[in-house]
């Protein structure tokens, strides 16, 4: 980590990120780091655990973040990690885009299926047994 973002950290304009899997401190790098084909992504921030190689993307700045580009979307993810949260994502997505439920609606249903308070209920938070359970709950509303 840089000794810009130790004191960017300490000073409390970023956050601290730290890796589920190893314990380092992850460093906020841009995009074509962690995608180094996706000149599209060269913009955006992730949060890279290097000896790990997990990573996470970074909100886009809004009002509610205080238009920051350095708070995570979820938690670092290694290999096997990002693959459940992308199949859990496209499973539960369907629900809401072929407009079945609203977006909303959608996570306060799943919320109630995985027995979790609505505010916790969010794929990029979540590990891989409950990514699985979400492609799990998600099947079963087709089969309805």
């Amino acid at each position: 980590m840089s000794a810009m973002q130790e004191a960017l950290i300490k000073a409390g304009k970023i956050p601290k990120v730290t890796c589920p899997y190893c314990g380092h401190d992850a460093v906020l790098v841009n995009g074509l780091k962690v995608y180094p084909h996706r000149h599209d992504l060269a913009d955006q921030n992730f949060w890279l655990c290097k000896p790990c190689d997990a990573f996470v993307g970074c909100h886009k700045p809004t009002r509610y973040n205080n238009f920051s580009k350095t708070e995570p979307l979820g938690r670092l993810a290694n290999a096997q990690l990002r693959r459940a949260k992308s199949d859990a994502h496209k499973t539960f997505d369907q629900i809401w885009k072929t407009g079945r439920k609203t977006r909303t609606d959608a996570y306060l249903w799943l919320a109630a299926q995985l027995g979790i308070c609505p505010d916790e209920c969010h794929i990029g938070m979540f590990d891989v047994d409950m990514c699985n359970k979400v492609q799990a709950v998600c099947a079963s509303y087709w089969m309805k």
